[in-house]
């Protein structure tokens, strides 16, 4: 073991390019930080008078320095496990410690590697009882176990890694883990209250307050400015099939990420665009979203916009150019926008009825619609139908515009699919499913399309 880590180590090295007495954070998910860590808990395994072995919960802080070797400094928090200890134990493995033996330890290591020589060295080790965890018990009005403290920092250690979260010092992964905290009881209080079949609990926006969720992903101008009128559209007189889905049927493109920026309402526009082109010209093609956000003039880029004001953007910007030619960049930048790359374009746009019936009968017939909702629910949701009570998720306050893709039934529970701007790593695959029927969280209230001739 000693001689591959040593191997590992020489390579990296060789290969590292790091400019010699600088300082660089190291990302939790780097292999290189895994294998220090490795290091220092077997180092402190070994040194301490403990009859059971601990094993690394959180990396809090990690930083790198090339001297006369690779030198790291660590902050780790260790846990107590169940493992006595043995020459063949791996704590990853060890189960953490019950009610009648909590502990848990904040080390500082620093440790110093020089592979040529066939050398590790530990140069500091300090360990503390008074752990984050002693520090989250102190600071927080909660009436928590230790135990469930530890449970929800075991969490907090597997959803960084996840969603790869680096935080910049000790005091903000803290300020994270107890927002982390709070909000695994917010979405246990939301599971509980869901009158569907959703399953809600730990996401990438978990260590976000409600506040940073709503001005970094969520669009308030949907309900505080009045959308631009447009013509009503006209409902098929048939009535809908009892499914559809326009995903199993070539209108919809994958599903992207709008990241940090109040931009879904040209994700929404630009998806609805790119049904109605592949309908009407039989071509799928992933439009630009950041040509709106650059150069729609009306609406506010990563400060909310209105698919309405979109539509008529893009007719008198003369349409929109592919994703690949105008790639998206998460933030206003100059326009850039091209005549002569435009690869769709729209004549004119519609205002769908807010009966579910006939937008059932529309969709099936016309292609994807572009909807609002209140995201309420939105910021915990993992998988599963979600059914708010309606005044948890009023139609008053809109503040997400997404993709109307499709509709059905599981188990006998009815559902609008919806395509969402966050990413595959959220939700279904990157799809939320919303109990249909019952005017859920405001979806039929402002649900529009484009027209193409």
């Amino acid at each position: 073991m000693a001689r591959s880590l040593l191997i590992f180590f020489s390579a990296l090295y060789l290969v590292s390019g790091l400019p010699t007495g600088q300082w660089l954070n190291v990302s939790p998910d780097e292999p290189e930080l895994k294998t220090a860590v490795d290091l220092v808990v077997r180092e402190y395994n070994s040194l301490s008078d403990h009859e059971y072995v601990f094993r690394q919960l959180l990396i809090t802080d990690a930083k790198k320095q090339l001297v006369s070797g690779l030198k790291y400094d660590l902050t780790v928090l260790l846990g107590h496990t169940l493992c006595k200890k043995r020459r063949d134990v791996i704590p990853d493995n060890c189960q953490l410690y019950g009610p009648d033996n909590p502990r848990t330890v904040k080390c500082n290591f620093s440790i110093l590697i020089v592979p040529w020589i066939n050398e590790t060295k530990i140069l500091h080790q300090k360990c503390s009882q008074e752990s984050l965890l002693r520090e989250l018990i102190d600071s927080s009005s909660s009436t928590e176990s230790e135990d469930e403290l530890l449970e929800t920092i075991t969490l907090f250690k597997d959803f960084m890694i996840t969603y790869n979260k680096n935080y910049a010092d000790h005091e903000e992964a803290t300020r994270r883990l107890q927002i982390f905290s709070q909000n695994r009881k917010k979405a246990q209080k939301i599971q509980e209250m869901d009158q569907g079949t959703a399953e809600y609990g730990i996401t990438k926006f978990s260590d976000l307050t409600e506040e940073e969720f709503r001005t970094f992903y969520l669009n308030p101008l949907l309900s505080t400015q009045p959308q631009r009128p447009m013509r009503k559209a006209v409902i098929p007189s048939d009535p809908p099939p009892a499914q559809w889905d326009w995903r199993d049927n070539g209108a919809v493109t994958e599903v992207k990420n709008q990241g940090m920026c109040g931009s879904c309402w040209a994700f929404s526009v630009t998806g609805n665009i790119e049904g109605q082109w592949f309908l009407k010209k039989g071509k799928l093609v992933s439009l630009s979203e950041q040509e709106l956000v650059d150069c729609d003039g009306v609406d506010h880029a990563c400060g909310g916009g209105l698919p309405s004001s979109a539509y008529e953007a893009i007719e008198n910007l003369g349409g929109l150019e592919t994703e690949q030619d105008y790639s998206y960049q998460g933030h206003k930048e100059s326009c850039s926008f091209s005549t002569g790359k435009v690869s769709a374009y729209i004549n004119s746009s519609v205002e769908i009825s807010n009966d579910e019936t006939q937008i059932a009968a529309w969709l099936a017939k016309n292609g994807p619609i572009s909807i609002a909702l209140n995201a309420f629910a939105m910021q915990f949701y993992r998988k599963g139908i979600s059914h708010p009570f309606r005044i948890l998720c009023s139609s008053w306050m809109i503040d997400h515009a997404v993709l109307l893709v499709g509709y059905g039934e599981r188990v006998g529970t009815p559902f609008w699919a919806i395509k969402n701007s966050w990413g595959q790593d959220w939700g279904e695959q990157g799809y939320y499913y919303l109990y249909r029927g019952s005017g859920a969280c405001g979806m039929n209230t402002m649900c529009s399309s484009s027209v193409v001739e």
